[in-house]
């Protein structure tokens, strides 16, 4: 539970600061070209036909509140029609507000303004983010060269020409210096060839640049990992390894008759005893859970031989050793100069990473990993740690940014789409029609929330 609350207190934290920034792009243009701005609105307030928030107080004509679902939140522009706005509501605006404060009113290119200023403050705020954590932390870096262990691979991965123990030093025509496991896992995915040391000598592996990111990813044993010697960081009390013996710093050197020396090939072991467990539904039999393992404990040479039960889903109840503490990693110190060239060079990174990756969600598995808040709070970490905070939190925020810029009805992309065929086209269309594209956008983003919450509930239960 206290995990839980963590998680959820940072993603509500993180979630409110974002929309109260991409609301006020919105706003703040809407002030600056004269159009009246009825309501700013933390989460939604929408209830029964009528509002209910925590208000805040009033500043011109525009109210502050607080509403009572924090799914995002809005601001009321006068003469435009959105998902909580019609045409006739507009129609009666028209008749109280002066023309000159009606968003429907304004040039082309304010309207624009208005409309990508939410895009804008959140794309900008990311960056702002990053070059502050890079001031504040500075950039740790680990370098492939010191990554002694190597890497361990799945039996796809061998089959296409990896073994156990190779080091990955680069991918086409690129040379890695600093390890980056999410770059590596997308040049896996379209790389033609990957480059890698073994035993010395540096070898070439042909790829054909065409591998689903997303089965790699989820594949188990994993496509590729770090070599994590098989040492118990620590034992969950009360869980299968616990009860059988298991302790903290214990080396696991055999597993039911197999000499093991890496964490990679007991979830090899593992892997099987869950797919057996998922095919049948849960309902296997005890033989099939029983292990055996061979352990030298902590500070000895002396073996002892544990039998016990693995967990009803097929899991030994410990945490792995931390293998990136047994590599020394290099920390970039930046100042208030080099800070912000630092800081925006990850952000286009990380974003470039963001909308390559978007391809895979038009295949089964992409549909699959759609998610909502359950998701989104599932990355935080399970301790409050502010560097790892506000880097989730810039992530966040080009998301958000790069989402709302997509051309979808009643999302800003979708109103700078619009108001870009009025410019081309010399034609402006009525609040009628684009009341009907917003329509048909609601129920297609709220289509996209119902499949992200059911994918968080099945992962969640299952």
């Amino acid at each position: 539970m206290e995990i839980f609350l963590i998680k959820a207190l940072q993603l509500i934290l993180s979630i409110s600061l974002l929309v109260v920034l991409h609301e006020f792009g919105h706003f703040f243009f809407a002030k600056l070209f004269g159009i009246r701005v009825h309501r700013f609105c933390l989460f939604f307030d929408f209830w029964k036909g009528g509002r209910k928030a925590l208000p805040l107080g009033r500043w011109g004509n525009t109210d502050f509140a607080i509403g009572w679902l924090p799914l995002g939140g809005y601001v009321d522009i006068a003469g435009m029609v959105d998902e909580s706005t019609g045409a006739d509501a507009v129609a009666k605006e028209e008749a109280k507000i002066p023309a000159g404060e009606l968003f429907k009113n304004k040039p082309a290119w304010q309207r624009l303004l208005v409309m990508v200023g939410g895009v804008l403050v959140n794309f900008l705020f990311a960056l702002f983010v990053y070059s502050m954590v890079m001031l504040a932390w500075g950039e740790e870096r680990l370098p492939v060269r010191n990554i002694t262990h190597g890497f361990s691979f799945s039996p796809t991965a061998e089959q296409m020409g990896f073994r156990d123990g190779d080091l990955i030093v680069g991918a086409d025509n690129e040379t890695y210096t600093y390890f980056n496991q999410t770059r590596m896992l997308r040049d896996l995915g379209k790389a033609e060839v990957i480059h890698v040391m073994r035993n010395g000598q540096r070898l070439d592996i042909p790829l054909d640049g065409n591998i689903d990111l997303l089965k790699m990813v989820k594949e188990q044993p994993p496509f590729v990992a770090l070599t994590t010697p098989s040492i118990v960081d620590s034992v969950m009390a009360d869980g299968a390894a616990a009860k059988g013996g298991l302790r903290s710093g214990d080396r696991i050197v055999g597993m039911n008759g197999k000499t093991i020396s890496t964490w990679n090939e007991i979830d090899e072991q593992l892997a099987v005893v869950q797919d057996q467990i998922a095919a049948v539904e849960g309902k296997v039999e005890q033989k099939v859970l029983k292990t055996t393992l061979l352990v030298e404990r902590k500070g000895t040479a002396q073996i002892d031989t544990l039998a016990f039960a693995l967990s009803n889903e097929g899991k030994l109840g410990v945490f792995k050793h931390n293998v990136l503490a047994d590599y020394a990693t290099e920390t970039i110190s930046h100042n208030l100069l080099s800070c912000f060239p630092a800081g925006i060079t990850h952000g286009w990174e990380v974003l470039s990473g963001y909308v390559s990756d978007l391809r895979y969600i038009f295949s089964a598995e992409g549909v699959k990993s759609v998610g909502s808040f359950g998701t989104i709070g599932s990355i935080f970490p399970a301790t409050w740690d502010w560097a790892a905070f506000w880097q989730l939190t810039a992530f966040i925020s080009l998301m958000l940014a790069f989402m709302n810029f997509l051309p979808i009805p009643m999302l800003d992309g979708g109103y700078i789409f619009i108001t870009l065929l009025e410019v081309v086209t010399r034609r402006k269309f009525s609040d009628k029609w684009i009341e009907r594209v917003n329509t048909v956008g609601f129920y297609f983003v709220l289509g996209l929330m119902a499949l992200g919450l059911f994918n968080d509930i099945v992962r969640f239960v299952f």
